[in-house]
């Protein structure tokens, strides 16, 4: 096998993460790969494809591999022997899901009925932090001084620790933070605690199997609702999946908020549903996804005996058998 590396160019808007850092682009080089920015080329392909969960128009994405004879290995189906992911944003896109719901929050008491602008770039971790910070201080005095209260669901998992670690970092108390997870869940929902609280952040891995919704549109209908902010940080919102069935589109970074799809009674409610979260805080989440993909990289010379890439592949194939 060739020892080429071609890194693709980014073209979404905002995007500003890579897989691989100076760091780690020095390690490859060391072990004798070549790399260079390339356009896609119909061969194999290592990215988040969002198709292989049966996504909105996942039979035409996967298709124009399967066609041309290449093989995808989709960078999410990258995982160990024991099905665990290899490498993740999951902590990157909890933090800035945090950051930004909170940011929302703000925004809805010091400036009611204006829309959200634009989310500025940020350097680093801890500046989008100072601003969150400066932000919720402002508009306390607004909440009659008490301090948001927010529901993290899933927060055991490495994307519910990084939505903590962001609120606890902005200044919020931990009695402030409500952590869930698979042992209040398992109840089933509609929650009816969700309404009690004034941002939710939905910090669940979407898998396979259909679980009851978190919340509703008639769950939510309700004047003596509190909640204002949702933050979808799994984000998929054309998976018929999705335990958060409240909204129908996507958010951006220019628009950072959407309505529900349905009207709802009580307060205006906002809807953050950006799939790439952590671009918020690209630096760190670059540095840290490159670190745990690394180690895979240098053994994809043997990808045809590699356990990653070969359970990778089989995916691929699996997936590919299921194209109508």
């Amino acid at each position: 096998m060739t020892a080429v590396i071609h890194l693709r160019a980014e073209t979404k808007p905002f995007e500003r993460r890579s897989p691989l850092s100076p760091k780690t682009a020095k390690a490859l080089i060391s072990a004798g790969f070549r790399q260079t920015a390339a356009p896609p080329l119909p061969h194999i392909y290592v990215h988040f494809a969002h198709c292989f969960k049966k996504q909105d128009g996942w039979a035409t994405e996967l298709s124009r591999f399967a066609k041309a004879g290449g093989l995808l290995y989709d960078l999410e189906f990258l995982v160990d022997d024991r099905g665990a992911r290899i490498a993740a944003f999951g902590f990157s896109a909890g933090f800035s899901g945090a950051a930004l719901a909170l940011l929302s929050w703000a925004h809805q008491l010091l400036h009611p009925g204006v829309p959200q602008g634009a989310v500025p770039a940020f350097d680093s971790a801890s500046a989008l932090v100072e601003l969150v910070r400066s932000s919720v201080t402002e508009a306390l005095p607004l909440n009659d001084g008490e301090y948001p209260r927010l529901m993290i669901i899933g927060a055991l998992g490495r994307c519910g620790k990084g939505a903590t670690e962001c609120c606890l970092a902005a200044g919020i108390p931990e009695k402030s933070v409500l952590k869930w997870d698979m042992a209040e869940t398992s109840r089933g929902g509609p929650f009816p605690e969700i309404v009690d609280v004034d941002v939710l952040l939905n910090c669940v891995y979407l898998g396979a199997h259909r679980v009851p919704p978190f919340t509703t549109l008639e769950s939510l209908s309700t004047p003596e609702r509190r909640l204002r902010v949702i933050c979808d940080v799994s984000c998929d919102p054309n998976n018929e999946n999705n335990p958060i069935p409240v909204y129908s589109g996507y958010s951006s970074f220019e628009s950072p908020t959407i309505s529900p799809s349905g009207t709802l009674d009580g307060p205006e409610l906002r809807i953050i549903a950006i799939d790439h979260l952590p671009t918020m805080i690209a630096r760190e989440a670059s540095d840290e996804y490159a670190g745990l993909l690394l180690p895979s990289l240098l053994q994809l010379r043997d990808r045809e005996k590699e356990g990653v890439w070969t359970r990778a592949e089989q995916t691929y194939r699996e997936r590919v058998s299921e194209l109508p």
